[in-house]
């Protein structure tokens, strides 16, 4: 638009509100007239109408107005205080009314199933094809809400910057053993393993020391009884570390070798290290760490033990859910299964079949 045009609309608006203003016309009418307008120009000739909105929509505004009024007095959104109480509405519903509900529901569905829980070992239920099949569904909720955080959804382990925060629940590797009933021992009195903590104290130190030196007979045994000293603890950890990668019998790690056998490695790990599931001690010949498995942290674990009351130990600790309270007998026993259930469980010797009762004999026909 050329200067001149605008002067031009300019002028002519102008004109529009001088003969409104004197009178002949009203200042908030259309320039052409027709609708009535705001009195909000703008660009010169644009201005707002004010139209009345279409009837259909004025009656839905109506309608949705008395609709918000009629729930509102049928299912309250304030709790407006009444005598005692609060007003609840005409409907009488609440949140929780509609959940007991649910619950109710839930329950009978649920409950030929718990009432034969209740009664049953693990291990008969998982010889019950319906029951496992219950329980692996119900258990998964007590798992994350108990488990998990520790062991990690569907028992993958949690790690944190000194190894395994949890065991793995869904490998073939087990502390404390992997049978059904191990695993809801496990589960409802808790676990609390114990390594000793092998650094000697300063006095003890001086006089291992002086005995390595003497390189008299017996004085390794000796040691022992005192503690590691830092090179002891060093060849043990790297014999420890070749005895998971299968290299045990290495020239290299002989000197550790000794170590072990002639210290109370023995004792919990086993002549062969494979551990020993009554104790909880940890299979060594494999690559599965309950801790940092690198030669740094085998030596602090060798070092400072595991629950060992030394505080630089590593701190390992399974909680007794039965003192702890929050978990029933059920509960347990479900998870027990649930966890059984993720692969890694360790079956019961076979049961003997009970011998087959022979069939009857006919009865003879008698001859006519």
């Amino acid at each position: 638009m050329s200067d001149n045009q605008n002067s031009a609309g300019g002028k002519e608006r102008e004109q529009h509100i001088h003969r409104a203003e004197g009178g002949s016309r009203n200042p908030y009418q259309n320039p052409d007239g027709g609708v009535t307008t705001t009195g909000h120009v703008w660009d010169d000739d644009l201005a707002d109408f004010t139209n009345q909105p279409p009837k259909w929509w004025m009656l839905g505004l109506a309608a949705s107005a008395i609709w918000v009024v009629v729930y509102w007095l049928y299912y309250p959104s304030i709790p407006v205080p009444t005598s005692n109480t609060f007003f609840k509405g005409v409907g009488g519903w609440t949140a929780i009314k509609e959940m007991e509900a649910d619950k109710g529901e839930v329950d009978a569905v649920r409950g030929k199933y718990e009432a034969k829980l209740k009664g049953m070992t693990p291990a008969a239920i998982l010889a019950d094809n319906d029951l496992t099949e219950y329980v692996k569904r119900s258990g998964k909720v007590l798992f994350g809400d108990n488990c998990a955080p520790c062991h990690g959804t569907n028992g993958v382990g949690t790690k944190d910057k000194e190894g395994l925060f949890a065991p793995v629940l869904n490998d073939d590797d087990w502390l404390y053993g992997g049978k059904i009933d191990d695993i809801y021992t496990s589960i409802s009195g808790g676990r609390q393993g114990i390594m000793l903590a092998h650094h000697p104290s300063e006095r003890e130190l001086i006089e291992l020391e002086h005995l390595e030196k003497l390189g008299q007979a017996g004085a390794e045994a000796h040691n022992i009884a005192l503690g590691l000293t830092p090179h002891q603890i060093d060849v043990v950890a790297k014999y420890v570390l070749a005895l998971s990668e299968g290299k045990g019998d290495s020239p290299e790690v002989a000197a550790g070798k000794l170590v072990f056998i002639n210290s109370d490695c023995v004792g919990c790990h086993g002549q062969d290290g494979k551990g020993m599931q009554a104790m909880g001690s940890a299979n060594l010949t494999d690559k599965i760490w309950r801790f940092d498995g690198s030669l740094e942290g085998i030596k602090y674990t060798i070092t400072y033990g595991v629950n060992s009351g030394d505080p630089k130990a590593r701190v390992a600790v399974m909680p007794n859910f039965t003192e702890a309270g929050k978990l029933s007998d059920t509960d347990i026993k479900k998870l027990a299964v649930y966890v059984y259930k993720f692969g890694g469980g360790q079956a019961d010797a076979p049961a003997v079949p009970p011998p087959v009762a022979a069939a009857p004999a006919a009865p003879a026909v008698k001859k006519k």
